[in-house]
């Protein structure tokens, strides 16, 4: 089994990469998108953060397992 470090690093790096290949890709739909979240209220912004760290784990956990 790898060292829990390593694999949360490979998996930040992992997204860390989407993320940027995202911005890269669609910089004008990505600018479209911030300006939609800035009139979210900040609580619906936490739950979509938490579900998507939930999710992420639980995929990493069913990859990793």
């Amino acid at each position: 089994m790898e060292d829990p470090a390593s694999v949360l690093l490979t998996a930040l790096g992992l997204a860390i990469a989407i993320e940027g290949m995202i911005y890269a890709l669609f910089p004008e739909a990505m600018k479209r998108m911030m300006a939609a979240v800035m009139v979210q209220p900040a609580g619906g912004i936490r739950i979509a953060g938490l579900g998507a760290a939930v999710a992420g784990v639980f995929i990493l956990w069913l990859v990793r397992g």
